[in-house]
């Protein structure tokens, strides 16, 4: 794999850039299923209460899972 240099405030822009896409997809989720809380949403589906959307918890979750690794590089970024 080829590396090249990249400024690192054009990457953060980038990656927050991401970030809110995934907030927004998020939401999405949410709405279409009247909840303000992805916790809420997660526990539903997991225990039966919502029983059509398996689906969209694990989009959700995974939504969330790319979020914690985008902040973890971030936060690498600027300690670095």
């Amino acid at each position: 794999m080829a590396r090249i240099s990249v400024d690192v405030e054009f990457m953060m822009e980038l990656v927050d850039f991401k970030l809110r896409f995934l907030k927004e997809e998020i939401e999405q989720i949410l709405q279409k299923w009247n909840y303000s809380s992805s916790n809420k949403f997660l526990e539903n589906s997991k225990d039966g209460t919502l029983s059509e959307a398996e689906e969209d918890a694990i989009i959700l979750k995974n939504l969330q899972d790319q979020i914690v690794q985008l902040t973890q590089k971030k936060q690498e970024w600027n300690s670095g």
